[in-house]
């Protein structure tokens, strides 16, 4: 074996440590059941990098933050069942209505931490992570869940087919060079099309305007 094979050996160690190594970060660390934190964890799994107590401490993790999350979703304050000032301590206003707990935690001056004192609202999480966790998912959820739909939206757009026969110059607002491109080049989703060079964002906004347009015409002559 050569010196060139024994430093091959040696970076493919230092690797296979440095792979290990953020793995288990990423278990020790991420202990909510994000994308991010499961796939991690889950790949390890695969790969021999997560041992039996690890991954079990992870699932117990895992199972806390979605029991604590239901029960937030599905639990339920009244006005009628708690004092005023108790409403005011921790939310710093009283309540006109019923609310979820998670509901409350939403709001970006109330804590998991004090949410939970509230009267008749525990028993919290013992487990200092999962409770931040609760919290984080709680106040971030709905920039989640838009984030994912702008994903959703602009993967449907990609996949949008565009007729082969289609004459570019009918779409009004774009420029003479713009349309000259997409007769020449003919894309077959509206994806390649915003790859073609030198159209522009805003020629792909019209182009789905007018087809938008035309799909909706079809649907009302048919």
């Amino acid at each position: 074996m050569g010196e060139g094979d024994l430093v091959t050996g040696e970076d493919h160690r230092d690797r296979h440590h440095r792979d290990r190594r953020q793995v288990e970060q990423t278990v020790d660390v991420l202990q909510e059941p994000g994308d991010f934190a499961v796939g991690a964890a889950e790949i390890g799994r695969r790969l021999g990098l997560v041992d039996d107590r690890r991954w079990e401490r992870f699932e117990r993790k895992r199972e806390a933050l979605t029991r604590e999350l239901a029960r937030l979703r599905s639990s339920w304050v009244s006005p009628k069942l708690i004092e005023r000032h108790e409403y005011e301590r921790v939310l710093g206003q009283a309540v006109e209505r019923e609310y979820t707990l998670m509901d409350l935690l939403r709001r970006p001056e109330v804590s998991y931490k004090s949410l939970m004192t509230l009267p008749g609202t525990g028993p919290a999480v013992d487990d200092g992570e999962v409770a931040e966790q609760v919290e984080i998912q709680a106040k971030y959820q709905g920039y989640i869940e838009r984030q994912q739909d702008e994903i959703a939206r602009h993967e449907a757009q990609e996949s949008m087919h565009l007729p082969l026969d289609f004459d570019y110059r009918t779409v009004r607002g774009l420029s003479i060079e713009v349309q000259q491109k997409l007769n020449q080049h003919r894309p077959q989703t509206v994806g390649q099309a915003t790859r073609i060079s030198g159209i522009t964002p805003a020629a792909i906004s019209l182009l789905l305007v007018h087809l938008k347009r035309g799909f909706s015409a079809a649907k009302k002559t048919a």
